[in-house]
């Protein structure tokens, strides 16, 4: 049975030194500015110190990767030993090539006194450099599953002596079709591993891989699923379809936007904008998975400097990147599923910061709409910036979510399909009955707030 957190709740720990930490990682986080745990941390480190395998829901920006990395580099400084060549001691796999960069700066950051051998090892670039490394042998390697198969078919990353494994973003790897391929993993790795999986989302899929891999694990959860970060403020721009561009265009221009992440659906079409954008005279950059590690990188670390403004990405941005600073996120195309939306707005309001969240909805992503408010538990703003023309055609009964009860015809309205009579126009979903009062979504609430 699965140990509860709660045994740890009924303690308030306010300083890292509270959770027996080596003063070496303490010296480390305090050049590093950190100055207490998060709740994740908090809950889950002393479980880690104790050698417990951990299942962790947690979305990002909770603050898993340091409940992960300290204890692991807490566990070196009590056992320190040298790698063997073409091994790791703790292997972390992550979903995408950006985030296995982010944990590895990270395990450096907190490592800085202790200079622990970090490795990555992912796809799209030469895999020469990283043969090299692994012949090395590291105290941690952060790898995509996908390369790391490939060098483990050929012999040269050798995990069965590897202590201990961490699974990152686990729902996000099972939507990138990963799962197989950790599976494969996971079966050449010893036995007596202590063993970490986190999740923002507990599918049937990731509960069935925890139960496979975690062995009497402790359970921590910090976050609701699919709850919304409460720093954001959320709002959605019903548009025609062909009029994105321009409203997005117009928003970015009429608000003060130091840092802005503008998602879309398709690699195809995160180019578009980011070249509607860059002609505008807007400074914006693509990243997607059709882009090599390099541009990738370089685009992330422009962003970053603040050398582009607007960083144009499909989902591939939206977990794991870390970074300060991003005011606004723009949903140019609502997500296929509605917790990718969670994912997304939480690129900002990071740090104790507060957020914006914008998002463009044309008529065929009402139930994506709908979809969201669903699982988000929450009714979000919007502002009406379709053409009269199509608020005039909207299907009669339909309100702006979405299809409502059938409209009741007038007592003296023709009949349907009368032809010597005119047929009444159907109601406009902001027009307004006898005992009705106006909605925070009336004309009044048209206009473009800047």
């Amino acid at each position: 049975m699965a140990a509860s957190s709660e045994n740890f709740e009924r303690f308030i720990l306010t300083k890292f030194s509270d959770l027996g930490l080596a003063d070496i990682l303490l010296r480390a986080l305090n050049r590093e500015g950190y100055e207490s745990p998060t709740s994740i941390q908090t809950q889950a480190i002393p479980y880690l110190m104790q050698g417990r395998d951990l299942l962790g829901i947690a979305q990002t920006g909770t603050g898993k990767t340091a409940a992960f990395a300290l204890p692991i580099l807490q566990r070196f400084t009590q056992e320190p030993q040298r790698a063997v060549p073409f091994t790791a001691r703790a292997l972390i796999l992550a979903p995408t090539r950006e985030l296995a960069a982010q944990i590895a700066d990270s395990f450096r950051s907190y490592g800085q006194f202790m200079r622990p051998s970090v490795g990555v090892v992912v796809g799209g670039v030469s895999h020469r450099p990283q043969i090299e490394m692994l012949s090395r042998g590291l105290d941690i390697l952060v790898a995509t599953p996908g390369r790391l198969l490939d060098h483990i078919a050929s012999g040269r990353f050798k995990p069965a002596t590897t202590q201990v494994l961490v699974l990152d973003e686990a729902d996000h790897m099972l939507d990138l079709g990963f799962i197989a391929p950790i599976r494969q993993i996971v079966a050449k790795l010893a036995k007596n591993r202590q063993t970490l999986l986190f999740s923002a989302t507990m599918p049937k899929e990731i509960s069935g891989l925890a139960a496979d891999m975690l062995r009497n694990p402790a359970e921590v959860s910090v976050t609701p699923v699919a709850t919304t970060a409460e720093r954001v403020t959320q709002q959605v721009f019903l548009v025609d379809g062909g009029a994105k561009r321009e409203v997005l265009l117009e928003l970015i221009q009429g608000h003060e936007i130091s840092r802005a992440i503008v998602f879309t659906r398709t690699k195809r079409g995160a180019d578009r904008v980011a070249m509607h954008l860059e002609n505008a005279g807007v400074g914006a950059e693509a990243i997607h998975g059709n882009k090599s590690q390099n541009q990738r990188q370089r685009a992330l670390d422009g962003f970053r400097k603040g050398h582009t403004r607007v960083l144009v990405a499909t989902d591939i941005a939206a977990r794991g990147i870390d970074i300060d600073g991003v005011t606004h996120v723009f949903n140019y195309e609502l997500p296929d599923t509605p917790e990718a939306y969670v994912h997304r707005i939480g690129r900002t309001a990071r740090a104790g910061a507060s957020g914006q969240a914008i998002s463009l909805c044309d008529n065929a992503e009402r139930s994506l709409l709908r979809a969201i408010e669903k699982i988000t538990r929450q009714s979000l703003p919007i502002i009406d910036r379709r053409s009269e023309d199509a608020r005039q055609n909207e299907t009669l009964g339909e309100s702006v979510r979405g299809k409502g009860k059938p409209a009741v015809r007038a007592r003296n309205a023709p009949p349907r399909g009368r032809r010597d009579g005119a047929r009444s126009e159907p109601k406009s979903s902001h027009s307004f009955g006898k005992n009705s009062k106006p909605s925070s979504r009336s004309r009044a609430g048209d206009r473009v707030r800047g």
